[in-house]
């Protein structure tokens, strides 16, 4: 049961937030009822104030007349001991209350005299027992010699009534005795309770009328307003060609006009994007292709006074050399401009096959052992003595790992660089923690740009092309994994890169920390710094601040 009421309102809570109709129909029609209900309310209160008005101002006359008529009735006696004294109170008793005209009234008249009870007897016409009604203030109000009245509730003929119970004393010449008038207040009451039903249903009548019209009026607004949200995820979709209808010269005419030119204007600005940059990879692959062939030639050339560099002068000699060096930088930056070409294009292919990533950690290990060993870096592996199995592409997964290692190497101030490989379920995570200058707030949206570099004045120990990283981004992407940085000013950086171990499965978590557990926090604590979080769908510049603890994913938006 309560499952079932956190599921409604769950969704109850969830149309409020997302229909606009909804709302403002329910707004409309909760201000509407409290309006027409206070206007009901008052409207029915000033209805019973003057039918009980009216009430009191008839009885209150007969009262009067009542009173002057009994009263020289009982002024023939000087003596409540007279034999004729009970005969005329009877009879006008019977007289008052055979005065109204409707007899169907059920109005009961009544005289009593408390101070002669040994004498004079009360008399009620009709007889019925009417002490129950008048209550002990009010007899002593009128023996006192006022005039009062109050609104009591009984049962006299069988039936529980509303009464509007008036008293008056009747002076004689014996003395004081007290007239009362109980008359029926249950055709005020019924009249006064149709005037709130027929209010009650005008009021919801109005409230269920001001409901149709706010949601008429609002349709008229929110149709437009959703049909141009539907226009625009359609053109986000790549759908160009999708436009509004205009109808009419209203101001929703002109918004869909507006919306329409506003989509000419983006399809043409888009398709010419396109096609430059459709022109741009073709250029660039275009010239890459180009440049193979002279490349080669000279290649060739440059291998042959390289290999009789011992017989030059030194000056020719270190020129021989520096030359090899270029040349093969060159060749690194046409490789990767061709392989950044065919990414831009589409064209990029995985061949994934079951692959122990273990072997794969240690060959670019080994294969940068040397760059290290010149910097004085040492690299520090920490890997499963089990395989760790998964369906990646081998060549792609060495070259991230390759440009990580390489940057941590050259970036490490000649402090270790430690590679960690772990492995869960459903994912393969390869960390690569260096301990250098780290990164500055700001650059981890930066790092995975083409030709950015952290220092440009830093020399470079590996003569990088300068879009290593952005390849690898590219690589983790086609396989459908993650590539996150994290780094500190002072702290070193880490690199995560994560893999599904089964092709085509979607990340939802690593099996490895993102922020090293050594990391401080500005005020001291541990796991600090900011951290850039690359998977499908975000970009380079997708930025999210805080720790990323193992099992989390950190959320990551434009």
């Amino acid at each position: 049961m309560a499952g079932r009421a956190a599921r409604l309102a769950a969704g109850v809570h969830q149309t409020w937030r997302r229909s606009l109709q909804v709302r403002v129909v329910s707004i409309t029609l909760v201000a509407s009822s409290l309006l027409v209900g206070g206007f009901a309310y008052l409207i029915a209160d000033k209805l019973t104030n003057i039918l009980l008005e009216n009430a009191e101002t008839d009885v209150l006359l007969r009262l009067q007349n009542g009173s002057d008529y009994a009263s020289k009735q009982f002024n023939l006696y000087s003596q409540p001991q007279e034999a004729q004294l009970q005969d005329t109170i009877d009879g006008t008793v019977n007289y008052l209350a055979g005065g109204d005209p409707a007899q169907t009234s059920g109005v009961v008249v009544a005289i009593t005299a408390d101070n002669f009870a040994g004498y004079i007897e009360s008399r009620t016409s009709p007889d019925v027992q009417v002490r129950p009604l008048i209550s002990r203030e009010l007899r002593a109000s009128v023996a006192a010699g006022n005039v009062a009245h109050q609104v009591r509730t009984g049962t006299l003929d069988g039936q529980r009534t509303k009464y509007l119970v008036y008293g008056s004393p009747v002076p004689t010449r014996f003395g004081q005795v007290e007239l009362y008038y109980l008359v029926p207040l249950a055709r005020q009451d019924a009249t006064a309770a149709d005037a709130r039903a027929t209010v009650v249903a005008t009021g919801a009548a109005l409230v269920l009328l001001l409901g149709l019209l706010a949601a008429l009026v609002t349709r008229l607004v929110v149709t437009p307003v959703r049909v141009a949200a539907r226009t625009a995820q359609r053109l986000s979709a790549g759908l160009l060609d999708q436009r509004m209808v205009v109808n009419g010269e209203d101001d929703l005419a002109l918004l869909a006009a507006s919306f329409n030119q506003m989509a000419t204007n983006l399809q043409r600005q888009i398709l010419r994007l396109e096609e430059m940059s459709r022109l741009q990879r073709r250029f660039t692959s275009d010239v890459s292709h180009e440049l193979r062939t002279p490349l080669t030639t000279v290649r060739m050339a440059a291998d042959l006074i390289f290999a009789e560099r011992d017989e030059f002068d030194p000056a020719v000699a270190r020129s021989a050399e520096l030359l090899q060096a270029e040349l093969d930088r060159f060749e690194e930056l046409l490789t990767d401009l061709l392989e950044i070409s065919r990414f831009d294009a589409g064209f990029a292919m995985l061949d994934s096959e079951p692959t122990d990533v273990v072997p794969v950690v240690h060959r670019v290990a080994e294969r940068l052992a040397g760059l290290a060993e010149r910097v004085g870096v040492a690299i520090e592996l920490d890997l499963p003595d089990s395989p760790v199995i998964a369906e990646v592409d081998p060549r792609r997964v060495e070259r991230v790992l390759r440009n990580l290692v390489g940057n941590a190497v050259e970036h490490g101030e000649a402090k270790p660089v430690r590679i960690t490989l772990g492995m869960d379920q459903s994912a393969v995570a390869i960390t690569v923690r260096d301990h250098g200058v780290g990164l500055k707030p700001g650059e981890e949206k930066l790092v995975f740009n083409r030709f950015w570099r952290a220092d440009p004045s830093r020399a470079r120990q590996t003569g990088g092309t300068g879009l290593g990283l952005s390849i690898s981004l590219e690589d983790a992407r086609l396989h459908g994994g993650w590539l996150e940085a994290w780094g500190a000013p002072g702290q070193g950086a880490q690199f995560r890169l994560t893999l599904p171990v089964r092709a085509g499965d979607r990340l939802t978590t690593s099996p490895l920390r993102l922020v090293p557990a050594d990391a401080t926090l500005p005020f001291g604590g541990p796991r600090s710094g900011g951290l850039l979080a690359i998977g499908p769908g975000s970009g380079a510049g997708a930025l999210a601040v805080g720790p990323a603890e193992p099992g989390e994913r950190a959320e990551v938006g434009p």
